[in-house]
Order: C-alpha cells, then structure tokens, then sequence
C-alpha cells in the first residue's frame, strides 16, 4: 500500500477495511476503456497500410511494434527521471496529475498522427502511434496503482480488474467502431475497400480521439471525486537498476536494426528458399531480443539479493518476477488472437478466409471481456450470495452480448454457440480461485497450458476452441499479476508500476516468434498447416511461466510478512 496518498486512502495496517472509492473510481475507469479502443482499432489499420504503402506482411507489423515498445521507452523514461531524481515523478505529481498528462501526450500523438496522414508518410504514422502509446505508459503507470489504492488492499485486484473489464469492451468494439468509421461497414473489408479508402476519413477519426483524450484529461483534472493520490516520501535513486536498464534496451536496439533493415524489397519476388532464409536469419535476432530480457532480469534477482542497495523496487523479488510474468503474459494475450486467423486459414481447421475467421477472433478478444465482466463483479459492494450469483450469470450475459452485436454486424456467430462449454468452465474457475490473486492465477495458467495442449493434439472444432480459451484464461491475468508484483513495495509502489509496464513489450517479441517459428516448422513438413499448429506450443510455454510465478509468489510474499490472501473478499 502505498504511504502518505491522501487521508482518503489510508493505510490498512491498522487493521481496519478500507471502502472503496466509487466516485474516484467511476471516474478512473474511463481511461481503462482508450487503451483498449485504441489498441484494437490498430488491427484496421495494419491492412491499411500494407496496402497504402506497399507493405509486406512483417513491415505492416511495425504498427504493433512501435505502439507496444513505446511502452517499454515511456516506463523507462519515467524511471530514470525518479533515478537520477531520487523522486518518482508520478507519485510527486499525484496519480490524477499523472493520467491528465498521459492523456494530453496521447493528444498529442493524434495530432502527430493527423500530420502524418496528411503527408502521406508511413513512419510518421507510426511516430504518431508511438506517441499516443507513450501517453498510455504515463497513464498506465499512474492509473494502476491508483485503482488499488482506491480501497483495502485485499480487493485492489477486483478493481483492476473492473478497468479490465472496461478496457476489454473498448477491446471489443474498437475494430467495430474503426471500421464502421472508416469504410462504413464492419463486415467483407476487401482489400479493395482498404485501398480506396479515402484519406480524410482517417483524419477525421484520429480528430475525434485526440477530441476524447482532451476530454477526458479535463473530467479527471476538474473532478472533485478523484483524490491527487500525491506520495511524498523519498525513494532511494536506483542507480543500478537504472544503468543495468539502460544496457538492456541498449541490446534490444541491437537486436531489432537487423530484424527490420533485413529486407525492404517485395516479398514477392523471393524464392522460398531465401524465404525460409530470411525467416530464419528474423527469429534469431528475435529470440536473442526474448534472451536479453530473460537473462537481464535473472541476473538483476541474483544481484539484488546479494546487495540490495541502488536496485530500488528491484531489490524484490516480487516484482522481478512479476515483471518477465507481465511480459509472458502480454505476448501469450497477443500471440493467441495474432496467429488465429493463419491458423483458421488451413483445411484442417476450416480453411476459412480471413473474413470468415473474424468472428472467431472476435470471439477471443471477446473471451477477456468475457472473464473481466465476471471478475469485476467482486469491485462492488455486495453480500456473498449476490456476488456468487453474479460470477455465475455475468459471464453468460456478456457471451450472448458478444454473440448479438458480433451478428448485428453481419457475422454469422453459429459455429461458436457451444463455446458456451468453455464459459461454464470459467465460471467453475472463478468459485475455485475465491478471488484470491495467486490461487486465481494459478489455476487459470494451468488451465491455459491445458487448453494449449489440447489445441496442438485435436484439430477441427475442438482445437479451434481450446485455442479460443486461451482469451478466457488470460482474461484475469493481468489484475492478479499486477497486485501480487506490487504488495510490499510501499513507497517504491509507482516505480515498480512502471517497471511492470515497461514489460509490456512482450507483445512485440514473443507473436513475431511465434510466426517465425511456425514458419521454420512450416519449411520441414508436407503437412498442410502443422507449422502454424505446433508453434501454439510457445503459448503452452508461456502459461506455464505464469503458473511457476503464481505457485512461488505467495510464499515469496509471506517470507516479507504480507499475508496478501488472508482476507476473504466477499464485501467491500
């Protein structure tokens, strides 16, 4: 918890249950609902600008590039402010301060990206997206924490988890909105559409965001419901931490220039020999990128417990953990909805077109809101009874809900009516976790590298649905993995809030792997889609990281003398 952030949000060490922030809290969520509106809505314009700007298909994936490691620079940034500062920026200007900021950056990025689309230039859209994105860092690194401070401790990850639940719905109808604003339609975008698509459209859009971000930076600045939640306590400057950082990024940036200078030609003129080369020469440099974040946070863990001093909110092993969990955890998200439609694609799961796939990949996006509805229900101040009958119902009112507007908008949403099976599963997860981060973490993980290992051994509707699953697992995730990396960390709260989103970056190294992994298996086998297929065992992988961290962290924790699931969070 973090100390001195208001009288409103005193400590419970004393203690006694600390209520939760309705008015505050209403007010927080919003921010929770651009992330994920703006992210999705990426997925539009990635095959805008393949096709506007004569892309090959890894090029076209600079987009989610530039947008995820502007979290990574952004989170950084702030860090080596408060190192070299000895004061953490964000928790001296106060959590509101710091989301109104995040949010005129974020304006600032539209902007940008209205210039862009003007001149007609593909970097500087991605400078623009880059921007926007480094504004959500801000926001992401302020709001995070705020929304456990809003209450006791003990139920902070319902309320991340309601932002998720709202951040999940932006997820859902952001391509919807997108694509309706742009095309006019959401169903049968054909390259054609794409390449016609008149310029001004775009520009009114990103006018309408940075309209929305202004707006809402002034609901937050003048609401009288929104405590600061200002820290005034020193922390120590970090120096280390902040040097073994700045090599990281350094060999990250070593690892990229040749990924993405390797080829600026037309794909089409290769032979699949210099194919299969060029992938190959791709996925080296990527997984030497996925080794210098997995070796340079293990060596951080070992180095911190021999001497403490100078590593800040490093010097636990908590957060450590949290952090490569944070960074698995966004790459399986991604990786999962990112691979599903190449997937769909081969006979033996379909064969379907990309706009016959998409109601499945609605389908899986939809499967977080799905789980965060659910998970949500536990934000509010309910009686035991209620909240069980609502983690039961929730969860199937929002899978009709997906259902209806997914056919209002043209998709045929049949084949996925006994998907309802996977939901009954979750929900029987979500009785046995009883809101406890860890057990939930754990059993959702386990769950997750189940569903991964039935999807790679099944083909056909089973297969296809395992696979969708893996949106209903990861739907908590981030809540559990964000609260259980932050308890005990007191005044070093907001730094390691912005180390955990530095992490994010997970989304930009382990889908390209996956890819590129698929397509090498691809390259040894006559068997029609067996790369695409077997490369799902990456997020088996990855689901089996989270449940180590979620095994290991309680005892972790109770070593420190926080016993974070002691409390039984059934009313606030």
């Amino acid at each position: 918890m973090i100390s001195t952030i208001d009288d409103k949000l005193s400590s419970s060490s004393e203690g006694k249950f600390i209520p939760t922030n309705y008015g505050a809290l209403g007010t927080l969520v919003t921010v929770f609902f651009f992330w994920g509106f703006i992210a999705a809505g990426n997925s539009v314009f990635i095959p805008f600008c393949k096709h506007k700007f004569n892309l090959d298909q890894f090029q076209s994936q600079l987009v989610d590039t530039a947008f995820y490691f502007a979290y990574f620079i952004g989170a950084l940034t702030l860090f080596a402010v408060g190192a070299m500062k000895g004061n953490d920026p964000v928790a001296k200007w106060g959590y509101k301060k710091g989301i109104v900021y995040g949010l005129l950056f974020s304006a600032m990025g539209a902007v940008v990206m209205i210039i862009a689309v003007k001149i007609g230039t593909f970097p500087g859209m991605l400078a623009g997206l880059f921007v926007v994105a480094l504004g959500f860092s801000l926001q992401q690194t302020a709001a995070q924490p705020f929304a456990i401070a809003l209450g006791d401790p003990s139920t902070g990850t319902s309320r991340v988890t309601l932002g998720g639940a709202i951040n999940s719905f932006g997820t859902t109808i952001g391509p919807l909105v997108v694509g309706l604003a742009l095309f006019g339609t959401t169903a049968a975008i054909t390259d054609a559409k794409i390449a016609g698509l008149d310029l001004g459209s775009v520009i009114l859009l990103y006018s309408c965001v940075g309209g929305l971000f202004i707006a809402a930076a002034a609901l937050f600045y003048f609401s009288k419901k929104v405590p600061a939640g200002v820290t005034i306590e020193k922390t120590e400057k970090a120096n280390k931490a902040l040097s073994m950082l700045l090599i990281i990024t350094g060999l990250l940036a070593v690892m990229f220039v040749p990924i993405f200078s390797s080829y600026k030609g037309d794909p089409t003129l290769l032979s699949d020999v210099d194919k299969h080369s060029l992938e190959a020469y791709r996925l080296k440099w990527l997984l030497g990128a996925f080794a210098i974040i997995v070796i340079g946070l293990v060596y951080i863990n070992v180095s911190a417990k021999k001497n403490p001093i100078g590593w800040g909110a490093m010097k636990y092993p908590q957060l450590l953990l949290g952090m490569l969990g944070i960074f698995f955890y966004v790459g399986v998200e991604v990786t999962v909805g990112s691979n599903l439609s190449e997937l769909l694609r081969h006979a033996d799961f379909g064969g379907l077109s990309s706009s016959e796939a998409t109601p499945y990949v609605a389908m899986y996006w939809g499967s977080l809101m799905i789980g965060r509805w659910a998970g949500a229900v536990s934000a509010f101040g309910l009686s035991k009874q209620k909240r069980i009958i609502l983690q039961f119902i929730v969860p199937l009112i929002a899978f009709i809900v997906l259902l209806l507007v997914n056919s209002g908008f043209g998709y045929n949403m049949v084949p996925l009516y006994y998907y309802v099976i996977c939901v009954f599963i979750q929900i029987a997860a979500f009785f046995i976790s009883n809101d406890k981060p860890a057990r939930t973490l754990l059993i959702f993980s386990l769950l997750g590298v189940a569903a991964m290992i039935i999807g790679t051994q099944t083909t056909g509707t089973v297969a296809i649905y395992a696979f969708l699953s893996g949106g209903l697992c990861c739907s908590i995730m981030w809540p559990s993995i964000f609260s259980l990396s932050v308890a005990g960390l007191g005044k070093y709260t907001t730094q390691g809030s912005a180390f955990l989103i530095m992490m994010i970056l997970g989304g930009g190294i382990i889908p390209p792997i996956q890819g590129k992994f698929a397509d090498y298996l691809q390259a040894g086998s006559t068997v029609d889609g067996y790369g695409i297929h077997a490369s799902y065992w990456i997020a088996a992988a990855c689901y089996g990281y989270l449940a180590f961290f979620a095994f290991v962290v309680k005892g972790i924790l109770s070593k420190q003398g926080i016993k974070y699931e002691a409390t039984e969070t059934t009313a606030h």
